[in-house]
Formats: C-alpha cells, sequence, structure tokens
C-alpha cells in the first residue's frame, strides 16, 4: 500500500512537472512565430520589376528611394552605394531600409 501510495505521489508530481514545460514551449513558439510573421519593410527586385514592401503590403516602386546607411536605389534597379560603386540588381535581389543587401529565399514549386 505504501509503494502504491509513493508512486501514485511521484506520478501526479511528474505529471504536473511536464504540463508546465508544455505551456512555457507553447509560450515561446508562439512568440517565435509572432516574431517570424512581422513583415521587414524592404525592396526587391521580381520579375525584373522593383518592388516596395512595406507594413507586409507590396507595391511597385514608384519613386527612387534612400536607404539609411546612404545607399540610393533607383525604380530601374540600379544601386548606388555610399562609396560611388554603382550594381545593378538582379531578380531575387531583397535589400532592407538600412541597406544590407540580400537574396530572396524560393520556395520548392520555384526551384523546379
Amino acid at each position: 500500500m505504501k509503494k502504491l501510495f509513493v508512486l501514485l505521489v511521484i506520478t501526479t508530481f511528474c505529471t504536473a512537472t511536464f504540463a508546465q514545460t508544455d505551456k512555457k514551449m507553447d509560450k515561446m513558439n508562439k512568440m517565435k512565430s509572432e516574431k517570424n510573421m512581422k513583415a521587414k519593410d524592404e525592396v526587391m527586385m521580381k520579375d525584373g520589376k522593383m518592388m516596395v514592401m512595406k507594413n507586409g503590403q507590396t507595391m511597385e516602386m514608384d519613386k527612387d528611394m534612400k536607404m539609411s546607411n546612404g545607399t540610393m536605389i533607383m525604380k530601374d534597379g540600379t544601386v548606388k552605394m555610399k562609396n560611388g560603386k554603382t550594381r545593378m540588381m538582379k531578380d531575387g535581389d531583397m535589400m532592407d531600409m538600412q541597406g544590407k543587401m540580400t537574396m530572396m529565399k524560393m520556395k520548392d514549386d520555384d526551384k523546379k
């Protein structure tokens, strides 16, 4: 009888511990997903057109823009760095509002 009681206490304690861990994990996962869902403002070349994404809305670029680091981006995709170097954006190139250039992540459909 004593062993049964000890087993019951241990089982109850373990169940309570796992339940608390799951709540913490759920909260952490929710915070991560909210962070990932938050859209960044950026400029990108897509299908030969310059596009601007602001607050999750994507629209065609209608004027030249200056990034916070001094880089200028023209409507035709020309990028003029603060140091005077110029380059042309290619499909999939992206630049955030701080002037950091990256490549667009490709979906599985695009890889085929």
